[in-house]
């Protein structure tokens, strides 16, 4: 079994202020995938409302975005990292400390899909399971005529891995503010049941009998 360490990744819960019901989280969101899937396309239509088809990323962006959830607010922390493979050796330090994963593919290029696997398998070396959010993305619907990758193939692949799978399309705008929003909520859920958890588990206290305990000399380097 492969040694696994965990993030340290506990969401910062604060009070908007002192008059406020609404508490506010913080996460962070790392976007995974290769060269020209469409990451930095997806994160830019989400939080700027537009589209622009070649958004070559160096190293890694970022982006800020608040949702809405009921009566919480949700402040994603997008970081959006470079597929290019000269930078697949540094990425471990964007996505360390990470909340969420998007695992982002083109279901036009199959080889993007099989990409996506490697990286699970990275994210698997790094945290613990049930420990961060990972929807795997089927991007470029808009390209379903040159499809590589069918729904059903993509569907059991993540069911196998006990993810989350969405299709979605920059370009279009299809399924882009839903799949943040399905994210947003899948965090918030799984805050909510660390929290609960955490408050449920009894502590006890230790206890030392020091008539019972023996405390032995230690002896000097001959």
């Amino acid at each position: 079994m492969a040694q696994r360490r965990a993030g340290n990744k506990e969401a910062s819960l604060r009070q908007d202020s002192p008059r406020s019901k609404e508490s506010s989280y913080v996460f962070k969101v790392v976007l995974l995938g290769s060269s020209s899937v469409g990451k930095s396309s997806l994160a830019y239509r989400y939080v700027k409302k537009d589209f622009q088809d070649s958004l070559p990323t160096v190293g890694c962006s970022f982006f800020n975005q608040c949702v809405p959830v009921d009566t919480t607010i949700v402040k994603l922390e997008i970081w959006d990292t470079a597929g290019q493979e000269k930078y697949h050796s540094v990425c471990h330090l964007y996505y360390r400390g990470a909340n969420a994963a998007l695992l982002v593919y083109d279901i036009a290029r199959k080889e993007s899909f099989e990409k996506a696997k490697v990286w699970l398998s990275e994210l698997d070396k790094e945290f613990l399971q049930n420990e961060i959010v990972i929807i795997l993305v089927g991007n470029k619907v808009d390209l379903s005529e040159e499809r590589e990758v069918t729904i059903q193939e993509a569907t059991e692949f993540a069911k196998t891995k006990c993810i989350l799978y969405m299709e979605t399309s920059a370009k279009s705008d299809y399924q882009v503010t839903e799949l943040f929003m399905t994210l947003a909520r899948e965090l918030l859920k799984l805050e909510q049941q660390k929290e609960t958890l955490l408050h449920s588990t009894p502590w006890k206290k230790s206890r030392i009998d020091l008539q019972e305990t023996t405390f032995r000399p230690m002896k000097c380097c001959q």
